[in-house]
C-alpha cells in the first residue's frame, strides 16, 4: 500500500479552469489583432489609396513657386556709357502674426530699420490680421543683412532690383523713371518698358511653416533679361548743353528753357537738355514741372524762326526774283484790324536783308502776294502739325491750321511764325532740311545703324541759297552776332516771340529763340535754344538765347573733332 493510502491523506489537484477565463482571452487577443490590422489597414490606405492627396496637401504647406526677378535692360549713350542701370537691392517683408510681441525685439527691430517703435507697432496691429507687410523696400544687401542678423521670428528677405541714373538730372526728362517695383513710368522707360522689363522667372523652393527657405528645388524657368537701349545721346554733349542751358536759365531768372541738338547727317538726336529739372536717385521734394521733358511735350510759337522756312516757300514759288527789293516803309502797316510792327523803319531790303534784319514787314509784303498757299504747305512738309514719331510718350504735334478761309492777317502772322505751335524737337526736324541740302531727316532718340535717306522738303538750290542767306545774319555788325562761334562758320535766325495766356497775349512775357546750323562748309549739327521768360532788360533772342547757342555749338564741336573752316578775314 502505497504512503499516500498508508497516512490516509488525498492528493492535491490543479483547481479547474473557470469557463470565462479562456473567453477574455480570446476577447482582448481578437481586439489586439482588430486593432493591428486597422492601424496596418489605415497605413496603407494613407500610404497608398491618399497618398496623392495628402503629398499635395503637404506641397502646398511647404514648396513654393517664387519669381525669379529679370534684370532690366541698361539704358546707355550713343558710346556706350550707362544712363540707367538696375542695381541688385533686398526688400524686407514681415509676416505681423510671427514677429514677437517682445519689446526689447520689436525695438531692435525698429531701430535696425530705421523706424521709430510706435510707428513699427502701430503698422503691425494695423497688418495684424494679414500674413504679409513690407518693412522697407529696396535696401542694400549689406543694410538689409543687418536687420535679418537680429534673426527676429517673421521677418524676411525679398531679392528685387532697383534703377539707377547715373547722370542724375541732366537726362531726367529724357529717360524717365521706373517706380518702386522697377516698371516704367515716364518717358524712355515708360516707351520702351515692355522691351526693358524682361520676362521674370520662376523656382520651386521648399520652405518651413513659417515661411524661411529651406532648400531650392529647381528652377522652372529661366529670368530672361530685358534688352539694352542705345541711345542717340552723347553724353559728353548733354552734359555740356545742360551745364549751358542752367547758367542761362538762373541768369535771366527765367521760368526753364530747353536745348535740342540733332546731327544734321542722320536726325539722330546728340542732346536734349531741360531746364527745370530733378534729381531721379532722390525724389524727395520733387518740383513736378521738372518731370516734363519740354523739348519734345511742350509746344510754343516760334515766332522770327520760322522766317528762313516762310523764305524758302516765298523763293520756291517763282514769282519773285532774287534780287527783288521790298519797301518796308515806314516800318508799320495795317491789316485788316491789326497792325504789323518792325523795330525800327528798314526802308528797302533785299529778301537777305529781310532775314538779317527779321523784317515783319517785308514778309507780310511777299507772303501776301503768293497765288497758292505755298508757306503751308512748306511748313507741313519740314514736319510741322505732324507727330515727330519718335515714340516718346505724350510726343506733341503741335498745330499748323488748314488754310481756310484765312483773312491776310493770318497769311501775314504765319510768315513771321505766329499762328502756329511747334515744339523744339520740331524746329530743329525742320532746320535739317535746310542744313541737308532741302531733305529733312525725322528725329531719332535711338542710335541709327546707318543713315536714313530723308524726306525732299525744300529745292536743293533754295536750301543752299538761305543757307548762306542766314550766314549772312550772324555776322559781327548784325543782331545775332552773338551767336558767333570762334573758328566756325554759323548760320542761323534768331527769335523772340511774346507768350500767351488764358486771356491772349501776356504783357513783357516773352520767349527767347535762336536755332542754327554749323559749320555752314559741311553741316554737322542742328540746335535750338529755347529759353522760357527771361526777366529783366534783355529778352531778345539775339541777346538771350544766342550765346547759348555759340557756347554749346562751340563745345560740341571740339568735342565731335570738327575741324574749323571759318578763315581770317
Amino acid at each position: 500500500m502505497s504512503t499516500e493510502v498508508r497516512s490516509g491523506v488525498s492528493p492535491r489537484r490543479p483547481p479547474p479552469m473557470a469557463p470565462m477565463g479562456g473567453l477574455r482571452y480570446v476577447i482582448m487577443l481578437s481586439i489586439v489583432l482588430l486593432g493591428l490590422g486597422l492601424l496596418v489597414g489605415r497605413i496603407v490606405i494613407l500610404h497608398v489609396v491618399d497618398r496623392p492627396f495628402l503629398q499635395g496637401q503637404g506641397d502646398a504647406r511647404t514648396l513654393r513657386t517664387d519669381p525669379i526677378p529679370a534684370h532690366r535692360g541698361m539704358i546707355s549713350d550713343r558710346n556706350g556709357e550707362p544712363l540707367a542701370i538696375s542695381t541688385p537691392v533686398v526688400t524686407l517683408w514681415a509676416n505681423p502674426q510671427d514677429v514677437p510681441e517682445d519689446p526689447i525685439q520689436r525695438l531692435q527691430l525698429a531701430r535696425a530699420l530705421g523706424m521709430e517703435l510706435d510707428d513699427l507697432d502701430a503698422r503691425l496691429t494695423r497688418f495684424a490680421s494679414r500674413e504679409f507687410m513690407y518693412l522697407r523696400r529696396q535696401l542694400t544687401p549689406e543694410e538689409a543683412q543687418r536687420v535679418l542678423d537680429l534673426r527676429i521670428p517673421g521677418v524676411y528677405r525679398q531679392d528685387e532690383y532697383k534703377r539707377y541714373y547715373p547722370a542724375g538730372e541732366v537726362t531726367a526728362q529724357l529717360l524717365g523713371v521706373t517706380n518702386v517695383d522697377d516698371v516704367g513710368q515716364e518717358g524712355l522707360e515708360l516707351a520702351y518698358q515692355p522691351y526693358l522689363a524682361g520676362e521674370p522667372g520662376q523656382r520651386r523652393v521648399l520652405k518651413d511653416r513659417r515661411g524661411r527657405l529651406v532648400r531650392d528645388l529647381e528652377v522652372l524657368r529661366e529670368a530672361r533679361p530685358g534688352g539694352e537701349l542705345t541711345l542717340s545721346i552723347d553724353q559728353r554733349l548733354q552734359y555740356m548743353a545742360y551745364r549751358e542751358l542752367k547758367a542761362a536759365v538762373a541768369e535771366h531768372d527765367a521760368d526753364g528753357g530747353v536745348v535740342v541738338m540733332m546731327d544734321a547727317r542722320t536726325g539722330e538726336v546728340l542732346a536734349m537738355a531741360n531746364q527745370p529739372s530733378y534729381n531721379p536717385n532722390n525724389r524727395a521734394g520733387l518740383d513736378p514741372r521738372g518731370l516734363r521733358n519740354q523739348a519734345i511735350v511742350d509746344v510754343f510759337e516760334p515766332g522770327s524762326v520760322m522766317k528762313p522756312l516762310a523764305m524758302a516757300a516765298i523763293m520756291e514759288s517763282g514769282q519773285f526774283d532774287r534780287d527783288v527789293v521790298v519797301d518796308t516803309s515806314p516800318g508799320w502797316m495795317r491789316i485788316d484790324r491789326f497792325t504789323i510792327r518792325d523795330i525800327r523803319n528798314y526802308g528797302e531790303l533785299t529778301l537777305a536783308g529781310i532775314l538779317e534784319k527779321s523784317s515783319n514787314i517785308g514778309m507780310s509784303k511777299l507772303v501776301l502776294q503768293l497765288d497758292d498757299p505755298l508757306v503751308p504747305e512748306l511748313y507741313r512738309r519740314v514736319g510741322f502739325g505732324q507727330s515727330p514719331e519718335t515714340g516718346f510718350p505724350g510726343e506733341s504735334t503741335g498745330t499748323l491750321p488748314a488754310p481756310v478761309r484765312w483773312s491776310s492777317s493770318q497769311w501775314a502772322a504765319l510768315s513771321y511764325g505766329y499762328g502756329l505751335s511747334t515744339s523744339a524737337l520740331q524746329l530743329a526736324s525742320a532746320y535739317t532740311a535746310l542744313a541737308n541740302g532741302g531733305m529733312r531727316l525725322p528725329p531719332s532718340l535711338l542710335r541709327l545703324p546707318a543713315s536714313p535717306p530723308g524726306e525732299p522738303a525744300i529745292d536743293r538750290a533754295v536750301a543752299h541759297d538761305l543757307l548762306r542767306v542766314m550766314e549772312e545774319s550772324v555776322q559781327p555788325t548784325t543782331g545775332a552776332r552773338r551767336a558767333m562761334v570762334p573758328g566756325y562758320r554759323v548760320a542761323g535766325k534768331s527769335g523772340t516771340v511774346r507768350k500767351t495766356g488764358a486771356g491772349g497775349y501776356v504783357q513783357d512775357a516773352y520767349r527767347s529763340l535762336f536755332a542754327g546750323i554749323a559749320p555752314v562748309s559741311d553741316p554737322r549739327i542742328v540746335t535750338v535754344v529755347m529759353i522760357d521768360h527771361p526777366r529783366g532788360d534783355s529778352y531778345y533772342g539775339g541777346a538771350v538765347a544766342a550765346p547759348v547757342f555759340s557756347r554749346v555749338v562751340g563745345s560740341a564741336l571740339r568735342l565731335l573733332d570738327v575741324p574749323p573752316d571759318l578763315r581770317s578775314r
